[in-house]
């Protein structure tokens, strides 16, 4: 995370009406939002796969998985809405849906309030920094997800490759 000797560089987003952030070495590439698609069995916190190069990869809706919206609900997406694609945090390649991508920050590591593990599933909130005079939760990226629902979707991601395989599909 550190991009001096106690600073960090945080990816800033919105998810609903909450401000997030990443560490920027954690997210491989912001991408704007293309077309998904999406089987009727998919688990409501999965708004899709992407096809990236041939590769499906899950596409997490982090207002749903955050529990900002009740999981049958699916808000219109607005035009600034942005893929967050993380890679190597323990769940393999996966997308994050998010409202809005919205800057690179940096802080200074003396400025997070370490949160309790035990507040948040899976203690994906690692901690809160004020930036802006606003209040930013610092997401850890290999605790979005349980253990079963990663290896859910790496089941979902292998089902597509066989079925773009079985079709011919490019890949």
């Amino acid at each position: 995370m550190a991009i001096g000797q106690d600073k960090l560089r945080l990816l800033v987003f919105t998810v609903h009406d909450r401000d997030c952030a990443l560490p920027c070495e954690a997210v491989r590439e912001v991408l704007p939002l293309p077309r998904l698609w999406r089987a009727p069995a998919m688990p409501p916190p999965v708004a899709g796969l992407l096809n990236l190069g041939g590769d499906p990869v899950p596409v997490l809706a982090m207002d749903r998985l955050l529990g900002l919206v009740p999981m049958g609900d699916a808000p219109p997406l607005g035009f600034y809405a942005h893929l967050l694609l993380v890679e190597g945090q323990g769940h393999g390649r996966l997308a994050l849906l998010v409202a809005r991508a919205q800057s690179v920050a940096t802080a200074p590591e003396s400025a997070l309030r370490p949160v309790s593990p035990d507040s948040t599933l899976n203690g994906c909130v690692a901690a809160e920094v004020e930036l802006d005079g606003r209040l930013v939760h610092l997401l850890d990226a290999g605790r979005l997800l349980l253990e079963r629902e990663a290896q859910m979707l790496e089941g979902l991601r292998q089902a597509e490759a066989a079925r773009l395989a079985a079709w011919g599909a490019p890949l």
